[in-house]
């Protein structure tokens, strides 16, 4: 069904410059490679639960290297992942254990609140030990080499978007499902069983529960592709632990070098922990941008990321420059976001993408 509902997701299989950007991605969604979380499971870790989390970052930075030439081997055949015995302790338990003392004090954000949640105690994203999610379902609405995406809506966000349109979730107005982790697992071999092309990781935000994804993965028998979709304003912690587990990021740039993230999300330095994360990104996996064009932002805000990311990711970088803006939530609290995009801002957006030179860019 999904094939007539979205036809571009079955041409996008045949877009070079697609192919090209998301390529491994494509092979781990035709199972012809394994996914990240697949190899991280064999990589062998020598730490303890006594060890000092210096140490296990030690030894964290080490086997991130050799899983990258892990991979490298298997995809070019050097190697069998099947060969590999299943070790005692992996690199992905250690990852689980790194995740485990972050919540002691927490700092999976760029907020770092500090809180000890394994105590009960919450932080600005209200995000506590048991993973709450909204829904899990097939997603049609994704774009289109993602489709039929199998999404998992957790509950909790960093940020404070007044015109988010998931604030029911973000903001726990929704009560959302507590998830036993093994649990999760099984809905996530569910949906790619029911033929979804990867297990997209979403909310709210995924970064609150990084712990509790890698423990759930650990668990997934099946090859499919992580889809981190995020906010991007996550630490340089998270966006270590998420080297070797995420096979796709799909990020969202949401502002320029001002004050537009300040005043409309309560994001101070987003645009400093976005570009970072970007670049750290494109360095450990394969990405996809989402860049919504807000009424009256095009000069502060969509100009300067498109001009960055063509300059410092490529032209050829996979971007969705979104015209999906309405506004929700609290968004009447800003003047500009009252109203949606005209359709000379739309063709505005279009123009400026084309002039920094994206070549591999939808809308």
């Amino acid at each position: 069904m999904w094939r007539y509902l979205r036809p571009d997701s079955m041409a996008v299989l045949n877009d070079d410059a697609v192919k090209r950007s998301l390529a491994r991605y494509f092979n781990v969604m035709q199972g012809e490679k394994p996914a990240k979380f697949q190899i991280a499971k064999k990589i062998f870790a020598n730490f303890n639960k006594d060890d000092s989390l210096e140490t296990l970052w030690q030894r964290h930075s080490s086997l991130t290297r050799d899983f990258y030439k892990l991979e490298k081997e298997i995809d070019t055949e050097q190697k069998n992942l099947e060969d590999i015995p299943q070790p005692s302790k992996s690199y992905l338990d250690l990852k689980i254990e790194i995740a485990r003392r972050i919540l002691e004090e927490c700092h999976f954000c760029v907020r770092k609140c500090g809180v000890n949640r394994l105590n009960g105690h919450l932080g600005f994203c209200k995000c506590g030990t048991e993973l709450t999610v909204s829904s899990i379902f097939e997603h049609m609405g994704e774009e289109p080499e993602l489709v039929p995406s199998g999404t998992i809506f957790a509950m909790g966000c960093t940020m404070r978007c007044k015109h988010c349109q998931n604030w029911t979730i973000s903001q726990w107005v929704d009560k959302g499902e507590v998830y036993p982790l093994e649990k999760l697992a099984k809905e996530v071999e569910a949906l790619h069983k029911n033929g979804c092309r990867n297990a997209n990781l979403v909310g709210g935000e995924p970064t609150p529960w990084l712990k509790q994804w890698l423990e759930t993965f650990k668990h997934v028998n099946v090859n499919i592709p992580v889809v981190w979709n995020s906010n991007a304003y996550y630490s340089q912690e998270t966006a270590r632990l998420l080297a070797g587990f995420a096979d796709v990021y799909l990020l969202d740039f949401k502002y320029g070098p001002g004050e537009c993230a300040t005043q409309i999300s309560e994001a101070p330095d987003y645009w400093k922990v976005c570009t970072q994360n970007h670049l750290t990104a494109n360095e450990y996996g394969e990405l996809i941008i989402r860049v919504l064009v807000l009424p009256n932002h095009l000069e502060c805000c969509t100009k300067p990321i498109l001009e960055w990311i063509a300059e410092n990711l490529g032209g050829e970088t996979r971007v969705n420059v979104m015209f999906q803006y309405r506004p929700e939530w609290r968004a009447y609290e800003v003047p500009e976001l009252r109203r949606r995009l005209t359709r000379e801002e739309m063709e505005a957006a279009i123009k400026l993408a084309k002039d920094a030179g994206l070549t591999n860019f939808i809308t």
